[in-house]
């Protein structure tokens, strides 16, 4: 399969049905039924014998830590600390046997000087969606309706207009249609609700198949109105009025309609009340005498299997109702007793039931079911590994009858295929200088890898989606940004599923792009990075119109989009999230909030963000006829928002472009500042205008002086969040008073634009090391640093905003990577085998009196001389190895060529 078939059409991931994808405990996931959202999960939980069970939650630190993966999860392995540090623990990874079964190997060591007795839990359980709503029970509506009747779900409308147009009319949360919200007790989980009702002239547009005519028709509606309301109802050319009771709760109401001729009919629904906000589930047309055969049940998904008995010693066999396939489960270990836990959770009650050595049924409050294998006791004697293997494998009763069978659990067999399988781990080869980062990288690259859930809900499906951490089971669309960053230097693969995951068909109303979060659009670097690295017009002709459609709505030119509504033409986003730079607690975003402040001040890194994504896509639509059209536009857009920038930002006394302060009429009255007199932007985004290249050389000088003075922004861990001078830097902050790696990575780019590459590698190397000191410390993958320790905070198992450690690596270690900063494209390059040679030809958007880096890695040990094509170049050697190339007095449109220097 081409890596591009396919991408116009799902949001989801090109990965297995096995997988890490748990939202509960750590083990393997089978996707069982795409279509309802169902996983099954097999967890791990070792302990010390009737002593201790260690649960591997995902939701806390617990005790396991992600270690191996492939990147298509052919193999993935974690390690659960019993007694820290690796004195006793067990390494548990699943290996590939074929697409319907995986191998189970569990090692377990004991490194101290006694002897130990373990215990293994298997912990099977079907994993439906979850739904908002109260309590651990899940339940969906089913409608049940006479032949030949169809349930319209009220999401199937052709069009949703609100008499108040919204900012999100065209940028909906999460990919949800307009309008839509989840909940239990709706058919398919969904309704219309939002708000629909509450100014007169909502209105609801469908286009209805009625499949036999009707001489009594009903048109009935199943709706929820906690104050009653009107509905106006729109009918093949007549209009009826529909009276809906107040209800807390879904309800039917019934109006006649009388003769309806068969064939497609229009049907409009008008509020006609308004303060009266309604959820609409969905409707049907029905001759009346059918209405009393329409019945809607609530049904609780069936968790609790039938335990059936495998072919051979060993094994058990699975099978749910509500399941369209049987799980297989086969072990090697003798002393096993068979449990089944009736419990919504294990973190407690597993604890609390640890002595229960007798009961075959654990009784619990029944909201949820475990099967339990239960290994025990475990015998390892002194400083000794014992290694168990098992397999799990789904299909019909026959096949997993037959895969039970023929597969033996011989040690031989079962660690050649470990072995096989993990040979795949083997990364890029890299500098020897680079070795001291392997095994931090090691647990970036397993945990960015692993942190995949399913089901994740958008655009009414079920899809598999990589996450930041699994405490956010949701999209995040800056986050995924670094995430697909982070791939780039692991797998083009992933990185393209994880871009392609956040765009929208062109012309889509409701959606230019998913937006989950802070809408910082990472995306477009993404799609810059995966261009420089491989050129593919697949892969531009795919991508850039759908980029250039995010594009036009963060430029608010497009749709419903309130991006631009300021007549200094600076860019805003609070209308779509709460923080506009990803740094939650930043000084002056909290305080507009805190003010109410969202619909005068702008900040700075909305409007360079624009500016510097606009460079990229003039840079793409050079490549292309078709889009050439769009290279003036981008160009008017930049000239426009850097001269604002410069003219209502830009603050001499303070040396930082501030948030600008506009009046009632959207003038600019001045910058935000601190009670204290400060300028309230002495942070990353009062410096944000370096990234979109718009200051002139003595602006930017102060600016790049600032980054790297020790008493302003640069800290022995790396760059400050906030101005350590500032009166309003904190070191209790979450943002504020923390080094973040994602913020880093722009200024790192930024500083190989502007000839820095010292600077860059500083940037870098810091980041590095800290990296190293804190996983090798603790195994974990933290979020941010504080300044005042150095040590690592927040979410522990963190890929997002950390990934750029995978790029950092890559660009100063990673044989065969180039880098440059935003100003350059791409427009051919290669390598010889060997990695001694290189030519590149490159479109160059910055100032030709500029000069720029690239980092390029090529073999170590020879000596290199670079001719450059319209462009000078000097050549440095970096001291991790690769070369550092200084361009000057660069043409748009350049190249250089590499070449061993021959030794007499």
């Amino acid at each position: 399969m081409h890596e591009f078939d396919n991408l116009t059409t799902t949001h989801d991931l090109n990965l297995p049905a096995w997988g890490p994808y748990t939202k509960q405990y750590m083990g393997i996931s089978h996707i069982s039924d795409p279509a309802r959202g169902l996983r099954f999960d097999l967890s791990f939980m070792p302990g010390f014998y009737r002593r201790k069970i260690d649960i591997p939650s995902v939701l806390w630190e617990s005790g396991y830590h992600p270690w191996e993966a492939t990147p298509d999860y052919s193999f993935f392995a974690h390690r659960h600390e019993l007694e820290w540090k690796d004195r006793v623990y067990a390494d548990i990874s699943f290996s590939r046997i074929d697409e319907q079964s995986r191998l189970i190997r569990a090692e377990l060591v004991n490194r101290t000087e006694h002897s130990q007795n373990l215990v293994l839990h298997w912990m099977a359980s079907l994993q439906p969606p979850r739904l908002p709503g109260h309590g651990e029970v899940h339940v969906y509506a089913d409608a049940q309706l006479p032949d030949g009747v169809t349930w319209v779900d009220a999401l199937d409308y052709s069009e949703l207009t609100y008499a108040r147009p919204r900012p999100s009319d065209g940028l909906v949360y999460d990919g949800f249609a307009r309008g839509e919200v989840r909940g239990q007790h709706y058919t398919g989980g969904s309704a219309i609700g939002c708000h629909f009702g509450e100014d007169v002239g909502d209105m609801l547009h469908y286009e209805v198949h009625v499949p036999t005519p009707l001489q009594d028709g009903v048109f009935l509606l199943r709706y929820q109105a906690a104050q009653g309301g009107e509905l106006e109802i729109e009918l093949g050319g007549q209009r009826h009025r529909l009276l809906l009771e107040p209800s807390n709760t879904v309800i039917v109401t019934e109006l006649p309609v009388g003769i309806l001729s068969a064939g497609n009919v229009t049907l409009r629904l008008h509020n006609t009340v308004g303060s009266s906000p309604m959820i609409i589930d969905g409707f049907t047309l029905l001759e009346h005498s059918a209405c009393q055969d329409v019945a809607f049940i609530d049904r609780p998904w069936q968790i609790e299997p039938e335990l059936l008995p495998g072919p051979v010693p060993g094994s058990l066999i699975l099978q749910y109702p509500d399941n369209p396939c049987y799980y297989g489960l086969l072990w090697n270990y003798d002393d096993v007793q068979i449990r089944q836990i009736r419990h919504h959770e294990l973190d407690r009650f597993a604890r609390h039931t640890v002595h229960n050595h007798v009961d075959d049924i654990l009784q619990g409050n029944g909201k949820g079911h475990y099967t339990n294998v239960f290994m025990r006791p475990i015998h390892l004697h002194r400083d000794s590994t014992t290694i168990l293997h098992g397999m799990v494998c789904f299909g019909t009763y026959e096949e997993v009858l037959g895969a039970l069978s023929n597969f033996t659990l011989h040690y031989e067999k079962c660690e050649s295929i470990y072995q096989a399988e993990r040979t795949k781990l083997n990364p890029p080869p890299s500098y020897p200088s680079g070795d001291r980062y392997a095994f931090s990288q090691q647990l970036m690259r397993a945990t960015l890898l692993t942190n995949t859930v399913y089901p994740v809900y958008t655009k009414r499906t079920y899809i598999r989606h990589s996450t930041p951490g699994r405490w956010w089971d949701s999209l995040y669309t800056w986050d995924s940004g670094f995430i697909g960053l982070g791939f780039s230097d692991i797998d083009t693969r992933r990185a393209i599923d994880c871009l392609n995951a956040y765009m929208t068909e062109p012309g889509d109303p409701q959606a230019a792009f998913i937006h989950h979060g802070s809408p910082v659009p990472v995306q477009h670097y993404l799609f810059q990075e995966l261009w420089n690295r491989g050129q593919s017009l697949d892969f531009l002709q795919h991508f850039y119109p759908r980029l250039r459609q995010y594009y036009l709505f963060f430029a608010g030119k497009a749709s419903s989009s309130t991006t631009n509504t300021l007549r200094t033409g600076l860019l805003k986003t609070w209308d779509y999230f709460y923080n506009s730079g990803g740094w939650d607690d930043y000084p002056p975003q909290k305080y507009v909030h805190e003010q109410n402040l969202e619909a005068t001040v702008a900040p700075i890194i909305t409007t360079s963000q624009a500016i510097r994504i606009a460079k990229i896509l003039k840079m793409a639509a050079t490549i292309s006829e078709e889009w050439h059209m769009d290279i003036q536009e981008y160009e008017e857009d930049i000239e426009q928002w850097s001269e604002a920038l410069e003219a209502h930002a830009w603050d001499d006394k303070a040396g930082y472009y501030g948030y600008v302060v506009h009046n009632e009429q959207g003038e600019s009255v001045g910058h935000l500042h601190h009670a204290s007199g400060a300028n309230y932007n002495m942070g990353m985004d009062g410096l944000y205008p370096l990234l979109a290249g718009v200051c002139d050389s003595e602006r930017a000088d102060r600016l790049v002086t600032a980054l790297f003075d020790e008493a302003r922004f640069w800290t022995s861990i790396g760059l400050s969040t906030v101005d350590q001078s500032a009166p309003y830097y904190r070191a209790d902050g979450y943002w504020n008073g923390a080094v973040w790696m994602s913020h880093q990575w722009f200024f790192w780019k930024t500083m190989l634009d502007l000839g820095f590459h010292d600077h860059a590698y500083r940037i870098a190397n810091t980041a590095l090391e800290l990296w190293k000191r804190e996983t090798e410390a603790t195994y974990n993958c933290y979020e941010h640093f504080i300044v005042a320790t150095g040590r690592g905070a927040g979410w522990h198992h963190f890929g997002g905003l950390s990934a750029p450690v995978v790029n950092w690596f890559a660009s100063y270690y990673q044989l065969g990577k180039v880098t440059t900063g935003f100003n350059v494209w791409m427009l051919q390059q290669n390598f010889n085998t060997e990695f001694t040679e290189y030519q590149a030809e490159f479109h160059y958007v910055g100032e030709a009196e500029q000069a720029f880096s690239m980092l390029v890695n090529l073999t170590e040990g020879i000596l290199y001389k670079v001719d450059g094509t319209n462009c000078n170049v000097h050549i440095s050697l970096q001291t991790s190895g690769g070369l550092a190339l200084i361009l000057t007095d660069c043409s748009p449109r350049a190249a250089i060529s590499i070449q061993p220097i021959e030794c007499s």
